[in-house]
């Protein structure tokens, strides 16, 4: 059953790098879901299923958003002022929307995670242009907002951009930059946020072997290994293809998987 896993994880990997790399999107959006029905075949239970999803596909994002952050340093899409304002918060969120994940059930969590994936797919859909001519909002406007997405994002085991990329373009920023900062803050959320359920399933007797806290490692290593050489090949089909029209596809696919998981 793990070799299954891992051979799916590493199926599952090569289609998340190849969109993250195509669309630009986080890969939480898929891992999660296709780890809520891949981990109940290594025995996972019901109740533990969808924190170990989140934890996992944040730990596979540590790996994935340093490297997407380190591109973005070395082509200055990052300014630094600007993203060290919100990396500190982002941080503090995303450790204590683990804990708060780890006092929720799994039901609950899965409510909460499919209802912000349809919010975020109706953005993608409606394509919300950013007025040009708005100004950054006070320093504890910003603050405020990069700890609530870092507590969102932890809840729902992805890095943040689809939230903070719409947010900074928002006010202004130049989306270029917002995707940079929102790549330097994903490393940021992901990093503490797979701390936070490292600590929390620690030493729970009904975890699977093989896992670390409320990670699977067989599965990480998987997307970890898939994504990080098919991602490149989805960057260099992305001036080929239609983006624009297969975001909008993955956004209504987003949907039905969200739908889905709510019924199930």
């Amino acid at each position: 059953m793990i070799l299954t896993v891992l051979i799916s994880c590493l199926v599952l990997g090569s289609v998340v790098g190849f969109l993250a790399g195509l669309l630009g999107i986080g890969g939480g959006l898929i891992i999660v879901p296709a780890l809520v029905y891949l981990l109940p075949t290594v025995g996972v239970s019901s109740d533990v299923v969808m924190p170990m999803a989140l934890g996992t596909s944040l730990g596979a994002i540590v790996i994935t958003s340093t490297s997407a952050a380190y591109a973005h340093h070395r082509k200055n899409n990052i300014p630094w002022p600007l993203a060290r304002q919100l990396m500190i918060l982002v941080a503090v969120g995303a450790l204590i929307g683990a804990f708060i994940a780890d006092s929720l059930s799994s039901e609950v969590l899965t409510g909460f995670f499919s209802f912000v994936v349809i919010l975020l797919a109706a953005y993608m859909l409606l394509s919300i242009n950013a007025s040009k001519e708005r100004s950054l909002p006070a320093t504890y406007v910003l603050q405020l907002l990069s700890f609530i997405t870092g507590g969102i994002s932890s809840l729902m085991g992805i890095a943040g951009g689809a939230i903070l990329v719409p947010s900074l373009s928002f006010f202004g920023v130049q989306v270029r930059h917002a995707i940079g900062i929102a790549t330097a803050c994903g490393v940021m959320v992901a990093l503490f946020g797979s701390l936070g359920y490292i600590i929390t399933g620690f030493n729970l007797p009904n975890l699977p072997d093989l896992s670390l806290g409320y990670l699977y490692l067989p599965a990480l290593l998987g997307i970890v290994v898939s994504s990080s050489i098919f991602a490149p090949l989805g960057v260099k089909y992305a001036g080929n293809l239609p983006v624009k029209t297969l975001k909008k596809f993955f956004a209504v696919f987003l949907i039905f998987v969200a739908i889905k998981m709510m019924m199930a």
